[in-house]
Parts: C-alpha cells; sequence; structure tokens
C-alpha cells in the first residue's frame, strides 16, 4: 500500500507530490532528499527506512521517482510500480526530463489519479488508461517527420528519405490524433558490450546484451509479426539455415509475445499496446561473432626532458561502410600530472587533461569503419619515476554504433494485420553502446 508519491529534480526541487493517505506530512520530501544527499557513493540504497515509513525510489531521467509506504508493504512490487510508471509518464509526455515534467505536471496529476487509488495499484496499462486520461501533452517543441536536418538517430549522419530522425520516437502517444491520424511504429534492437583486452592485444572478456523495444504510435492494430534471422540459434543447439549464424546464449521474452511460430520460422507475434515496451532480451557471453570495433597500439616513454610521452594508434576495424561516432577514450595518468601538450593527427579530435579525475579525455566525434588516428601526449609530471609510468592505463572506450548490431541479429521483416487504412511508417533502427570497454596498457 502506497501512502505518497512524489518525483524530485537532481537538485531536490519537488514537482510532482501526491498524498493518496495521509499518513504522513509534506516534510517527508526534505527528509528524504537529506538522506538520499548525506549518503556517500553514486548509488544510495533503493530503500531507506524512516521510524515506520519506508523510502522507495529509483532514477529515471535524472530525476527521483519516490514512493513512501508502511512497513508491511513489499518493496519490490513498488519498485516495479515506479519503474512502470516512469515509463506511462514517458509515454504519455514523450521524454522524461525535468522540463517535461514541469510542462505536464496536469497530465501526471491525472495519471496518478487514475492509476492509484487511495493507495492501492489499479493499473499502470496504457491500453486501459487511453480510455480515461482527456489531458494532452505539451511538447518542448513541436514534432515533424520531416524535420530531419542532416541528424537521424543517436547522432549518426542518415538520409532523409530513409531514416527516421531521433526525435520521431520521443513524442506522446497521443499526438497521433494531432498529426492528422498517421500511424507509426518504430522497432530498435539495441545492444550493449562490455569486453577487455589484454596488453598483448588478445580478447580477454567479450560479454553483449541486448534487447528489441517496440514503441508504437498507432491506434489499432490487432497483430504485429516481427521475423528474425532465419539463422537465428539460443545456445548451443544446432545451427539454423544456410547463413553466416547468429547466435545468443540466453533469450527471454515479453509475456504477450506468441511464440507459436517462433521455433520454425522465428517470428514473434505480439498486440502491441501504445507506448513503449521491450519485446525480447538476450544475452551473448565470453565470445563476439567478429573482431572487436577497435584496437589500441600504445607507445609509452620517458623523453630527454623528463616528461612522460605517449603515442597511442587507435584502429576502427567495423566495416568501411559503418562508422562509430561520440567515440571517447579515457587514459588514466600517474599522480603528479601538470600540464599536456598534444598532437591530433585529424582537426575535429580533441583531447582534455582533467586533474580531478586524473586522466585524459581523447574526444572523436566520428571514427570512420577500417580507419586509423594517432595521438601523441606530452605530459608534464612532478617527480617522474618509473613506478609512476605503471599507473598509466588501462584505456575506457565510450562510443555508439549506428546502425550496427554485433551479433549480427536483423529484423527480417516487419507485418501489420489487419492493413491499416491510413499513411503510415515502419522504423527499423540498429545501434550498439559500450557498456564497458577497456584496454589493458
Amino acid at each position: 500500500m502506497i501512502s505518497q508519491v512524489f518525483i524530485l529534480s537532481s537538485q531536490g526541487d519537488h514537482l510532482i507530490y501526491k498524498d493518496f493517505r495521509g499518513e504522513a506530512g509534506s516534510d517527508v520530501i526534505g527528509v528524504f532528499y537529506e538522506k538520499v544527499t548525506a549518503l556517500t557513493g553514486d548509488q544510495p540504497p533503493v530503500v531507506m527506512t524512516l521510524r515506520d515509513l519506508h523510502f522507495i525510489h529509483v532514477r529515471q531521467g535524472g530525476l527521483y521517482w519516490v514512493a513512501t509506504a508502511s512497513a508491511d508493504s513489499s518493496p519490490f512490487t513498488v519498485i516495479e510500480f515506479l519503474n512502470r510508471f516512469s515509463a506511462l509518464v514517458k509515454d504519455y509526455c514523450g521524454s522524461l526530463s525535468e522540463k517535461s515534467v514541469q510542462m505536464n505536471f496536469a497530465l501526471i496529476y491525472e495519471l496518478l489519479d487514475e492509476v492509484v487509488d487511495y493507495g492501492y495499484i489499479q493499473t499502470t496499462s496504457s491500453d486501459v488508461l487511453k480510455n480515461f486520461i482527456q489531458t494532452e501533452a505539451v511538447s518542448s517543441r513541436p514534432f515533424s517527420l520531416f524535420d530531419l536536418s542532416n541528424v537521424g538517430l543517436f547522432g549518426a549522419e542518415t538520409q532523409q528519405s530513409k531514416v527516421a530522425p531521433s526525435s520521431a520516437a520521443t513524442r506522446p502517444i497521443q499526438s497521433s490524433r494531432e498529426q492528422g491520424g498517421r500511424s507509426e511504429i518504430f522497432v530498435d534492437v539495441i545492444e550493449r558490450m562490455s569486453v577487455v583486452i589484454g596488453c598483448n592485444g588478445v580478447l580477454m572478456k567479450a560479454d553483449v546484451e541486448g534487447e528489441i523495444k517496440v514503441k508504437c504510435y498507432m491506434p489499432s492494430c490487432s497483430e504485429m509479426r516481427i521475423g528474425l534471422n532465419e539463422e537465428f540459434s539460443i545456445g548451443k543447439s544446432q545451427l539454423r539455415g544456410y547463413g553466416a549464424a547468429v547466435r545468443v546464449d540466453e533469450c527471454s521474452f515479453h509475456q504477450a509475445v506468441r511464440l507459436d511460430e517462433f521455433d520454425s520460422n522465428r517470428i514473434l507475434r505480439l498486440c502491441p499496446s501504445q507506448g513503449e515496451q521491450t519485446v525480447m532480451q538476450y544475452q551473448l557471453s565470453d565470445h563476439l561473432p567478429s573482431a572487436p570495433p577497435f584496437r589500441l597500439f600504445p607507445t609509452i616513454e620517458r623523453d630527454s626532458g623528463g616528461r612522460l610521452l605517449m603515442y597511442l594508434k587507435l584502429r576502427c576495424d567495423l566495416p568501411p561502410k559503418s562508422a562509430a561516432i561520440n567515440v571517447c577514450a579515457t587514459i588514466p595518468v600517474p599522480k603528479g600530472s601538470v600540464s599536456l601538450s598534444q598532437e591530433l593527427s585529424s582537426p575535429d579530435q580533441s583531447s582534455e587533461l582533467k586533474l580531478q579525475n586524473r586522466a585524459i579525455d581523447w574526444t572523436i566525434p566520428r571514427f570512420p569503419g577500417g580507419t586509423q588516428l594517432s595521438a601523441l601526449f606530452k605530459l608534464e609530471v612532478s617527480g617522474l619515476s618509473p613506478s609512476s609510468m605503471l599507473e598509466v592505463g588501462p584505456v575506457g572506450l565510450v562510443f555508439e554504433l549506428p546502425q550496427l548490431t554485433v551479433t549480427g541479429l536483423q529484423i527480417r521483416f516487419l507485418r501489420l494485420s489487419p492493413v491499416q487504412p491510413g499513411p503510415s511508417q515502419r522504423w527499423v533502427r540498429y545501434v550498439t553502446h559500450s557498456d564497458s570497454y577497456v584496454i589493458r596498457l
């Protein structure tokens, strides 16, 4: 049973507050924020207790989503509710941010009134709520499908006629009515990779976690069929099809997905509800179907002037037509580092010495596949010694790979039934993120 629900900004400003049972005063907002900020570390406990009151919170969109509950309530139920409620707000408001919450406070209060009744959770289904929610969302900027400029999903350069803009799937689910009945559906294949490469260039660890997300803006769709690679296999079972194998170790599906055609034809069937939902999650451990996307060739030495010289060559092993974007290499440096001078192989690169973090950030906005970039860092270090040179590394890489999946998973087709009467658009997008990419020196 939930007593209160409130949303706070990262600075502690209270954006939404709803008291369902009157069991605690509004001063609990200040009490919660004091308890959170007083704790050390980046991850405060999800559940905190003050006398007989539980504070249960999650972080979504840079905001604190908090519920208070009595001691006999299940924390896991409340955590699940907060995650679903934040997803619901994202569906109805288009995005999760302090600004969107402030602009749509009336809509969020209306959602709370329908979702929770006197502390008891009623529903978090957008299909049920669409019959009761009347308040229209306020968007920070009007959406236009044709306002593509030169930026596509996750910042990649795209062709206007073929790729939906990144803002296309971040609008309220009610907005289809405002656009003259335009119906659209987005299927995103998102993968996150964790890689450790040894100092000799040998791949020591490789894990991939992926998911297929569907965001639906169609007012009515009885069934959607998603066809995956015919060669897609789970576990170490016999390989399927005639093309290159696409294998994962584990796979789980949303409860609404029907799998009667999955074993024979690798087809997922479901009736999508308006909003966003994760259709499938999968994992691949200790294996990459292809070479790691990046290799580093370092040379570290001390020059005659007592400076630390680091010559780094970074090679992108993606296919020539692909490119990584928002690449940032973080190189830890020794204690006593004072200043940095650098020579970079191209003008669009940049680097910065962050003394507080004792690291150099080498930033590359766009890195085409099959190319190599280099950087020479000259570091002034007070009291430089052979032991301090051992403090360099390991290098951590952060990047995005648009229109590419590491596992090779592809959407073979996307079919809707019945056929939509008006104009409709179906978008399939791919992206791979670096969850943790470490290269030892």
